[in-house]
């Protein structure tokens, strides 16, 4: 990591990885496709950054898992905790918005993959949604 003073960190459960990024982060969206209710328990709550401004601490308790064809999950493989999202072709990278430090300025701005939702809950908010990958606001991803 540089001398510069990140604009967000987080981390790990158990604090073996950390993570700090430099740049802006994008506000959060919720994923409720069947591999982040896997993955989470529930469905995933994402930020994205830029990879180039993400510097990783503690990378030999990072793990990735190849979830499918197109992504790549990176998770702690000394408490589980899940992290990041990764589409190794992209220039971004997904952060689990609940390992980041508080406070974290962002919000909730909509949902992907609401038509895989899980059934035992109910999305109460009028965010935006979309019934699969892309921007739930409508723009193009």
């Amino acid at each position: 990591m540089t001398d510069r003073d990140p604009v967000a960190a987080g981390g790990c459960l158990c604090g073996a990885v950390r993570y700090a990024a430099r740049g802006p982060l994008r506000d959060v969206v919720n994923c409720h496709c069947g591999m982040c209710r896997r993955a989470h328990g529930a469905f995933g709550a994402y930020t994205q950054a830029c990879k180039s401004d993400v510097a990783i601490d503690g990378g030999e308790a990072l793990g990735w898992y190849a979830s499918s064809d197109a992504a790549r999950r990176g998770f702690c493989r000394v408490c589980g905790s899940t992290l990041f999202w990764d589409a190794p072709d992209a220039d971004t990278i997904a952060i689990a918005a609940g390992s980041l430090d508080m406070p974290t300025g962002l919000k909730t701005v909509g949902h992907i993959f609401v038509a895989d939702r899980a059934d035992f809950y109910e999305i109460a908010d009028a965010l935006p949604r979309c019934p699969g990958d892309g921007d739930p606001a409508g723009r193009d991803a």
